[in-house]
């Protein structure tokens, strides 16, 4: 990833997004990223995908009952795009243009992953939607959380209970091992933008990572103003 890629409007907020398989904590993480943030007076928005606004919630039952698998790859990549599309106008875009930072559990990194190394959509059609659905707009920074597979599946089963497995916590070991390489990948190819964070830890350890991760590369204030 290029310098032109991170550089943001003066006054802009800054916008961190979080990816992994299933299980790895992202939900938890993001939540300890935003009381330390709170803590420091940051202003904060938390965020998911796919959902995170009205009309993107509508997207998120429709992919995770598994009606976008039936309809095929394609459309289910179409279906995050359309929920990726009014979650950033509605929500993302004009938070960051007031200053917030916006902390998203998964985004465009995600589509890449699921849709494009797992399920064969071409890179040129995810490259395409993308211009059209956040334009310029990139995360400052991507934290990837990394686990092994099994207990990452382990974890989100314990999470879950006595529910019904969502339409990717539902998938085989491979599709899940794919998944963890993919992600692997990504943080390979764009280490400015991207931190590979062990999660096979207790979540106090990982939110230190995670932690020491932001202050490195987002927050050059003197130790006296943002404290670990």
């Amino acid at each position: 990833m290029s310098d032109k890629a991170t550089q943001r409007p003066s006054g802009r907020g800054r916008f961190i997004t979080f990816e992994g398989g299933e299980g790895t904590g992202k939900s938890t993480q993001i939540r300890k990223l935003a009381d330390r943030l709170k803590a420091a007076r940051m202003r904060i928005l938390v965020t998911r995908e796919p959902g995170g606004s009205p009309g993107a919630e509508i997207m998120r039952h429709l992919v995770l009952s598994g009606m976008g698998k039936l309809l095929g790859p394609e459309a289910e990549t179409l279906l995050f795009a359309a929920a990726r599309d009014d979650h950033v106008r509605t929500v993302i875009q004009p938070a960051l243009n007031q200053g917030a930072w916006v902390l998203c559990d998964r985004f465009a990194d995600s589509t890449r992953a699921y849709q494009g190394s797992l399920g064969r959509v071409p890179i040129g059609l995810i490259n395409a939607m993308q211009r059209v659905t956040i334009g310029d707009l990139k995360p400052d920074l991507t934290i990837i959380l990394d686990l092994p597979v099994e207990i990452g599946l382990q974890r989100a089963a314990l999470r879950r209970g006595t529910g019904t497995p969502d339409r990717f916590e539902s998938e085989k070991l491979g599709f899940h091992q794919g998944l963890r390489e993919a992600y692997l990948k990504i943080a390979e190819e764009e280490p400015a933008r991207c931190v590979l964070i062990d999660a096979n830890s207790d979540p106090e350890t990982v939110a230190g990572r995670v932690w020491s991760a932001v202050r490195e590369r987002l927050l050059p204030t003197p130790a006296s103003v943002i404290s670990a």
